[in-house]
Parts: C-alpha cells; sequence; structure tokens
C-alpha cells in the first residue's frame, strides 16, 4: 500500500497509549514498547505540584501529545487566553508536533459542562468554528488536529451530514483531523448512517492520527464509554481505514476500568498486527 501524503510537515509516530496515573510507576520504571504518549492537556496546566513532577520525567523517556478537552472551539464565549498562554507553554515542554481538541462546545458563560456537547451542522457554525481553530492554531505555532465526537442527538438545523461538516471545517481553518475510529463507529448506530460513508469522506491529506476505544453497547443506543476493550466491531473499521489513510499515528483511549498495563499493551499489540496484515 503506498504511504499518503499528509497536509502537514509532521512525523509518523508510530502506536501510543493515554498517560493515565495507574501506569505512571509502570511506564517510568520498565520503560516498555509504546512508541508515544498522548497527555490529557488539563491534567498538566498546573504552576507546580506532582503532576509536573511527572511530567519532567516523562518527558526524558517518551513523546508526549497534548489532547484537549476543554477548549471549547464551538462555545458562544471567547477563547480564553489564559488557558491558551498554559497550553502552548506545554506544547512547547513537550516539543509535540501537533496538540488536539474536540470539535463540541463545554462550556457557556463560566460555566463548564463537563461534556463533549454537539454542533448542529451549518454553514454559519462551519464558519464561525473554522475563524477560532485559526486563531488557536496561529497562537500555538503549531498544526491543531480537529477530534470527531461521538454524539447522541441531532439537530433540525443541521443542513449537512457529520463528515462534510468535519471535513469543511478542517478544509477552510487548514487544520488537521483527529480521526476517533471508535466515536464514527458510535454515531452510526446511534443515527443509522453507514460509517465507511463517513470514512471514504475524508480528505487523506488532513489525517493525522487517530482514537481507538470501547465503548457500551446499550441495545437502543451505544455509549462512547473507554472503560471497555475495543470492540471488533471498531477494529473492523480501523483495518477498513488503513488503506485509506496510510501511516497515522494511533493512541488507545481507556479512562475507567483502567486494566493492568500489559493488558492494554495487547490491544496495543493487536493493533499493530491489523495494521500489519492490511499492509502487507
Amino acid at each position: 500500500m503506498p504511504p499518503q501524503r499528509k497536509k502537514f510537515n509532521v512525523p509518523y509516530l508510530g502506536f501510543g497509549i493515554g498517560l493515565r496515573p495507574v501506569h505512571y510507576k509502570d511506564l517510568l520504571e520498565n520503560p516498555l514498547s509504546v512508541d508515544w504518549l498522548e497527555i490529557i492537556s488539563e491534567n498538566f496546566l498546573l504552576e507546580g505540584g506532582r503532576s509536573l513532577y511527572y511530567l519532567d520525567a516523562f518527558c526524558e523517556q517518551y513523546q508526549l501529545v497534548p489532547h484537549g478537552v476543554s477548549l471549547s472551539i464551538g462555545s458562544a464565549n471567547p477563547l480564553e487566553e489564559t488557558y491558551l498562554t498554559k497550553l502552548k507553554k506545554l506544547i512547547t515542554k513537550t516539543k509535540s508536533p501537533w496538540f488536539s481538541d474536540h470539535l463540541c462546545w463545554s462550556n457557556y458563560k463560566g460555566k463548564s459542562y463537563h461534556n463533549l456537547m454537539p454542533l448542529p451542522y451549518t454553514d454559519a457554525i462551519i464558519d464561525y468554528v473554522s475563524q477560532r481553530i485559526r486563531m488557536v492554531q496561529d497562537f500555538m505555532e503549531k498544526p491543531f488536529l480537529l477530534e470527531n465526537v461521538s454524539s447522541y442527538v441531532e439537530f433540525t438545523d443541521s443542513t449537512m451530514p457529520e463528515w462534510e461538516f468535519l471535513v469543511r471545517i478542517a478544509e477552510k481553518a487548514d487544520c488537521g483531523l483527529l480521526l476517533d475510529i471508535n466515536n464514527i463507529y458510535v454515531s452510526s448506530r446511534n443515527h443509522g448512517f453507514d460509517p465507511l460513508a463517513y470514512l471514504n469522506a475524508i480528505p487523506p491529506e488532513r489525517v493525522i492520527q487517530y482514537h481507538i476505544a470501547g465503548h457500551d453497547d446499550k441495545g437502543s443506543y451505544v455509549l462512547d464509554s473507554h472503560d471497555h476493550p475495543v470492540r471488533d466491531e471498531v477494529w473492523e473499521l480501523y483495518a477498513k481505514a488503513i488503506p485509506l489513510f496510510g501511516n497515522t499515528s494511533l493512541m488507545i483511549e481507556r479512562d475507567d476500568h483502567i486494566p493492568p498495563l500489559p493488558d492494554l499493551l495487547k490491544e496495543l499489540e493487536y493493533a499493530k498486527k491489523i495494521h500489519q496484515d492490511v499492509t502487507r
């Protein structure tokens, strides 16, 4: 399979996991075959304390990439200068090739909703969000990756499918994409669309990273829970994405019921095997 040319001049990092406190000791004392680690940006924006001690230690041994959950790029609130300044300092410290956050809103009038709320898929929102992404990306002086979120409701005002909305924002903002394979599957089940139609609509050159995660199948809907092993249907969708997007850095997310590190690394090895089998 010929490699796909990427939009941004960033390295292919390989296969990584999310850095979580339960694994700090194992990852520092016994460096394992993890190519890179994704960190939750907000956990390391303090001025001091134990989290920064660990940040220094991990910076010495691993490539770290910040992934945010509170940029709230679709919010009606102005962008928060203090947050952006701290985030830029973190990106500089980790020497990260990119940073990422979600296509959503999560705060309003100073109140955080601690959730990744969806947006209506309209031309006006495309213009608004893409302008804000350009501002953030210019300030950081690093490529910004926009992640698709899982969704459970639809807006009557929407005038296009999610994948068109995502692509048009990325192209107008000139940013990269963090393609969450599990979120595509979850939303396809919740809204009844073909996940392959979603994948086929995404420009390969903009896809820089994948997220893979587990979900909770409730029968009448699917919940993006990050508390289960990756399910077969998501692995199958990932295998179909590989020929479309070439070498794309992958990270496994696990935020609850976090297993021992060896168990998580077995999933990572399975991701490598799928990639090798498809590209052989």
